[in-house]
């Protein structure tokens, strides 16, 4: 950075752009923000200095320089509003967020940002950094901490009653809680958005945030009709603004079809107008699952697990429902393919569903616990027994009944005797 700086002019901001390399340009953007005066044509070309500064050092990769920046710029923030101050600070960490492999980086620039926010009493910039902080420490499962840090930014936050983002933070605490597997506490919070979200107007990006979280609740509660009408109305939002979040939205919507045994849909949804525009891995893993469900084939479901690994095993919300999935269609496997034998061996079953003797061996004992088939496993000579069911007479269920309504006949006819007899 060069020492002698330049005049915050229009004509040293067309310099920048024209520099020949990106780090000229740099140079030449830091020069004029040098400049001392605080006259306000100088400060509006600083600020505009700083957004072209700030986009030059995302597309370098320089996170460790945006860092540096934000703290020299902080003389320059006493000179101009509050709320252009704030902007500015929530433009710079999100542009270090678009860096890949800086979540420590935008944790530690968080904190330094609440402490200073703190000593220049700068209450609304220090809550929305405080929220911002509070989900990177869940994204890198710091979850106790960011438990603490939003109870009380949400009382703090009520008390001045600001809806919006009284939203955005009862939306992150229901996240929060849904990664601590904490389902009552996910929907209370998720329902307290949905409050705080009627009373003000809310951004088409932020509805559609809540109507995703809705849908990922309810298909954990197994409803995956009213799921899969969340996750439409999240994809419509996401997909109008083009935001990336618009596949996840249609992924979960293909999930909900297949888990409510339309596998046969998911097609159709993908060759669609708006889901031809999402063709990709993603949709192409879904497709896969859809088409090994349909044909009840396990093969199939692995393959596509193992093909897909990062769309379906690195995805949690689908994940843990595959995980379901597979385990029922395994378990209608097994019992169609035992059903013609009394005594079977175990090596046989598992040739005949094409999977590990082990696997096999291991899931016909939980069956047999959970009592879906009456039978046991001779380990010694590697078979499985199958009990025939042994159906209970219905007569002597309705002879102790018949029994039971006599004896009560007796006590009521000896209660009035007695009372005759007094």
């Amino acid at each position: 950075m060069s020492s002698d700086y330049l005049p915050a002019t229009t004509e040293s901001i067309a310099q920048a752009l024209e520099a020949p390399t990106r780090p000229e340009s740099i140079s030449i953007l830091y020069r004029v923000l040098q400049n001392p005066s605080s006259a306000p044509d100088a400060l509006r070309i600083k600020e505009q200095a700083i957004t072209n500064l700030t986009d030059l050092l995302t597309q370098e990769k320089k996170a460790e320089e945006l860092r540096l920046l934000l703290t020299q710029l902080r003389p320059f923030f006493s000179l101009i509003p509050k709320a252009k101050t704030a902007k500015i600070v929530r433009s710079i960490i999100d542009a270090v967020a678009k860096i890949p492999g800086t979540s420590a980086l935008q944790i530690s620039l968080c904190r330094e940002m609440v402490e200073w926010t703190r000593l220049e009493k700068r209450t609304f910039l220090r809550q929305r950094v405080e929220a911002r902080l509070a989900a990177l420490l869940m994204e890198e499962k710091e979850y106790s901490e960011a438990l603490s840090l939003l109870s009380g930014l949400i009382k703090e936050v009520r008390r001045l009653d600001d809806k919006l983002l009284l939203v955005d933070i009862d939306l992150l605490e229901s996240k929060l809680h849904f990664s601590l597997r904490n389902l009552p506490k996910a929907k209370a919070s998720l329902t307290a958005a949905r409050t705080a979200a009627n009373a003000i107007y809310v951004p088409p990006a932020q509805q559609g945030t809540i109507d995703l979280q809705s849908g990922i609740l309810h298909a954990e509660e197994k409803d995956y009709k009213t799921a899969y009408s969340y996750f439409f109305e999240a994809f419509e939002a996401f997909n109008a603004l083009e935001d990336p979040r618009a596949v996840f939205s249609l992924k979960y919507m293909l999930l909900c079809k297949i888990m409510v045994n339309q596998a046969d849909d998911v097609a159709s949804i993908i060759s669609s107008k708006a889901g031809l525009n999402y063709l990709g891995p993603d949709l192409d893993a879904m497709k896969a699952v859809a088409d090994a469900y349909a044909k009840r084939s396990l093969k199939f479901f692995e393959t596509a697990l193992r093909d897909y690994k990062t769309q379906l095993e690195d995805d949690p919300i689908v994940h843990r429902h595959l995980s379901s999935l597979y385990d029922t269609l395994l378990e209608q496997n097994l019992c169609r393919l035992i059903e013609p034998y009394s005594r079977v061996e175990i090596n046989h079953v598992a040739n005949m569903i094409e999977l590990p003797v082990e696997h096999v061996e291991k899931k016909l004992s939980q069956m047999i616990l959970d009592k879906k088939f009456a039978g046991t496993l001779d380990q010694g000579a590697g078979c499985l027994i199958i009990f025939e069911d042994l159906k209970t007479d219905k007569m002597f269920p309705a002879a102790l009944e018949t029994i039971s309504n006599m004896g009560k006949v007796v006590d009521s006819l000896y209660v009035r005797s007695a009372r005759i007899m007094a």
